[in-house]
């Protein structure tokens, strides 16, 4: 029997029960109605997300063939076509704060008849004039209405076949400002609700949508952008309402003063905002010395007459106006003040033009006049302050000038003692200049002011004077005890003599001189050493001390200078000198005269004839220079010390002779050679010591000791054997080599076991440890068995067998096997028990 067909609508009621149910877990449905075929980026309608989920972070589509923005609109991906009268797909809202996905049904249903216009003509006149696009729109800032203010209309082609409702988003509908603007639904009348302050908005974005009664939208989304047009509602505004400047004086034509600046916030690039400067009034009017730049507000000086000590301040009064400065243009004003800068443009000037100072000799470091100067320059600046200089008169440096920090006076010091005996007025020539240099290029001369001071030096009455402080006087070395020679002369500057005035010496290191009292000459009271260790290049100084009848004094040195006697020869500072066999043949010795160079170098170097005749045959010398010559081996000498006797002889032949030491090592460098190294090669000469033999000795002793110990216990112990325990029979004791194992026999004894295999030697008497005579022992202790395997022989066997309790049977071996048995019984014994205790244990 056939199946009844299925009815006729049974299809859709299963695709709209499938809907259904697929709807059930979404928060809400929404139906488009579209056409069968869209087109890639087609918009198909807007979904008003927020009803289901407020700020989503993702937003997806399950059909890929279309996508949805963030604020619901629903495009197509790509071209669609649509095989049935619906479709449908879901779009899951997710964000962080909400679990789970939020889901929308978006069921899309498509018009079987497309939106064809009644007549083709009608298709062509549309697409000729088309209504649907931007269309320019703006309106004045602060309009006076009246309210709500038309702007224009916004109309769809499709709105000549089907009903069209338009609708507006964007800032001022929807987003702040609110409601400023919106739509009539039906007409697409564009209105504004109340002013605009262009200032705060310029410009508003807006969003136009044309759609069907069903939600179907036949246009894409229209932008339309409303433009605020500026009114001039703004003044300009200077940036500081006081500019200060400083400019210096003097300066030249057109020289930057300073600039000043407006801003307004009307709209920039219109005539609201082209701005003009301008100085309105200067204080003082007259005369005028300053322009401004009516497009940069960039003030110059129109002069070069500026002058700080005239008038240091200058102010003006300056306007800004929009509208290019038109009458009809808003304004501001803002006032500059203008300060003149000190330059040095006058010189120091001295108030006279002589000045005459007093001064007593011999005095120092005292002020003897002040001078002082008038400038019309800025009080305490670099263009103000005085600088002096000496310019004749003191090419001695007597005095010196400084500036006194408070005051800008000179002041005049003495810094060197004058002398009235030599010159009694000194005339000295003075200038004062500025710290900051002349503002025009000058001469020096024209440059500074000059006077004239007058120095008069008043007389002492002074002491005696030791001039020159250090005199010389020439005596040789060795000169004989009592030499008088001429001393130091200090001088009555009054007078310009010496009488009247003792000398006294009060500094005398060596004490080899006297100093006579009256005439101040001296007298050797020793014999000089110009080689002596306090004394530097032959020189010896003396401290002198003269007093006048009044009891003034002075000092001054006496340098007795030593000359020079050829009385000391040539020595070789270095007595030691080492040859690195391996690494050098020779060694470097140099020589030293501590007498003047004219009696030393150059020097000659030679072996002392009373050297060892071999050493002479085995070293040789070479000259290198004129203080040192080379020492080498001629023969190969073996490692050790070698004494060398060598004589050096100065220019005038004065010689002397030097033992010289030289060590043949075996080392590297010189700090590698020691003594170890020569007592290896057997050449050294070598000493113990006292400690070192007590050493030995105590070693020797206690080597005796612990011989004498070791054979007296040796001795105690074969004279007391002990006793094997009674129950070593129930002990197992194995002792074995098995490095050449041989043959065994067994023999018993007490009820122990012996094994022996051997040749030429056997065990005898009763049963005890057994002894390895030219062969190998095995010994094993099991529970009443021993084995034994001793004097082992090529071809000889023996058999001990047991011959009751207690005996044992051994047949005989060599006489020297019965003795050693004796002597080493007892201690067998010993190392049985204890292998019988360790085993026990």
């Amino acid at each position: 029997m056939a199946a009844a067909p299925a009815p006729r609508g049974a299809p859709r009621l299963l695709l709209a029960l499938a809907i259904f149910i697929y709807a059930c877990d979404a928060c809400k449905t929404v139906t488009f109605h579209v056409p069968s075929q869209l087109d890639a980026g087609k918009f198909v309608g807007r979904v008003n997300l927020e009803e289901c989920l407020q700020s989503p972070d993702r937003i997806r589509s399950s059909d890929a063939d279309f996508r949805v923005s963030e604020d619901g609109s629903v495009y197509t991906a790509s071209a669609v076509l649509f095989s049935s009268a619906k479709r449908h797909f879901t779009i899951s809202l997710s964000n962080a704060q909400e679990h789970g996905d939020q889901k929308i049904q978006v069921l899309l249903e498509h018009q079987t008849q497309a939106l064809q216009p009644s007549h083709p003509e009608e298709k062509v006149l549309r697409r000729a004039k088309r209504r649907w696009a931007p269309i320019p729109c703006s309106m004045m800032e602060n309009s006076l209405g009246p309210f709500p203010m038309f702007l224009q209309q916004i109309e769809s082609d499709t709105s000549q076949t089907y009903s069209i409702y338009y609708s507006i988003s964007g800032p001022g509908v929807d987003k702040a400002p609110l409601n400023l603007f919106y739509v009539e639904r039906n007409t697409g009348n564009l209105f504004c609700t109340g002013p605009v302050d262009r200032e705060q908005y310029d410009s508003f974005e807006l969003v136009a949508f044309a759609a069907t009664p069903d939600g179907y939208h036949p246009e894409f989304p229209l932008p339309l952008k409303i433009k605020i047009e500026d009114e001039n509602d703004n003044y300009p505004i200077f940036t500081n309402s006081t500019y200060i400047f400083t400019v210096a004086e003097h300066s030249r034509v057109g020289a930057t003063v300073g600039q000043v600046c407006a801003t307004d916030n009307d709209e920039p690039g219109s005539l609201h905002t082209l701005l003009k400067y301008s100085i309105v009034q200067q204080l003082p009017a007259a005369p005028t010395l300053f322009f401004m730049n009516p497009t940069t507000g960039m003030i110059t000086t129109t002069t070069s007459q500026l002058d700080r000590e005239v008038l240091d301040k200058y102010q003006l009064n300056i306007k800004v106006q929009d509208m290019n400065g038109q009458h009809f243009g808003l304004q501001t004003t803002a006032t500059c003040v203008i300060y003149i800068e000190d330059v040095n443009d006058h010189l120091p000037t001295f108030t006279r033009s002589s000045y005459v100072a007093f001064v007593e000799e011999n005095t120092v470091d005292v002020e003897i006049l002040r001078v002082s100067v008038e400038d019309k320059d800025l009080i305490n600046t670099a263009n103000w302050r005085a600088v002096y200089t000496i310019l004749s008169g003191n090419e001695n440096g007597h005095f010196k000038i400084v500036t006194d920090p408070k005051t800008n006076e000179g002041v005049l010091c003495v810094v060197k003692p004058l002398n009235y005996e030599e010159r009694q007025q000194l005339t000295l020539q003075i200038c004062v200049a500025n710290e900051a240099p002349y503002y025009r290029e000058t001469t020096s001369r024209s440059a500074v002011s000059t006077a004239t001071v007058t120095v008069n030096v008043k007389n002492q009455d002074e002491g005696p004077e030791c001039v020159p402080p250090v005199q010389t006087v020439r005596i040789k070395e060795n000169a004989p005890v009592n030499t008088r020679s001429s001393g130091y002369k200090a001088y009555n500057p009054d007078t310009k003599g010496s009488s009247g005035i003792r000398y006294k010496k009060i500094n005398d290191p060596k004490g080899w001189i006297t100093v006579d009292e009256n005439t101040g000459s001296i007298t050797t009271f020793r014999n000089l050493d110009r080689e002596a260790e306090s004394i530097r290049n032959g020189l010896y100084n003396v401290t002198i001390l003269a007093t006048d009848e009044v009891g003034r004094t002075c000092t001054g040195t006496l340098g007795i200078v030593l000359e020079d006697v050829n009385d000391n020869g040539p020595v070789i500072l270095r007595k030691t000198a080492v040859i690195c066999k391996p690494t050098m043949s020779s060694t470097e010795i140099v020589a030293f005269d501590p007498d003047d160079p004219a009696n030393g170098p150059p020097f000659t170097f030679s072996l002392e004839e009373d050297s060892d005749r071999d050493a002479r045959r085995a070293w040789g010398l070479t000259t290198i220079n004129d203080t040192a010559a080379r020492l080498y081996n001629q023969n190969d000498a073996p490692f050790g010390p070698y004494t060398v006797r060598v004589r050096v002889t100065d220019r005038h032949g004065l010689s002397s002779v030097t033992p010289l030491t030289v060590m043949v090592c075996d080392c590297i460098t010189e700090d590698d050679c020691s003594l170890r190294g020569l007592a290896r090669t057997g050449a050294g000469d070598f000493r113990l010591g006292k400690w070192a033999i007590l050493a030995i000795l105590l070693g020797i002793a206690l080597l005796f000791c612990i011989l004498f110990t070791l054979v007296c216990g040796a001795t105690g112990a074969a004279r007391k054997p002990k006793p094997l325990p009674d129950d070593l029979t129930q002990q197992n004791l194995i002792v074995s080599n098995t490095e050449a194992p041989g043959e065994d026999k067994v023999y018993s004894t007490n009820g122990f076991t012996h094994t022996v295999g051997g040749a030429g030697t056997g065990a005898r008497g009763t049963m005890g440890p057994g002894l390895i005579h030219g062969g190998q022992e095995t010994i094993e202790m099991v529970k009443g068995h021993q084995t034994l395997d001793s004097c082992r022989g090529p071809g000889q066997h023996h058999v001990l067998e047991a011959c009751g309790p207690g005996r044992v049977e051994v047949d005989t071996c060599r006489g020297a096997h019965s003795e050693w048995r004796s002597f080493t019984q007892p201690r067998l014994g010993e190392e049985s028990i204890r292998g019988h205790t360790l085993i026990k244990n």
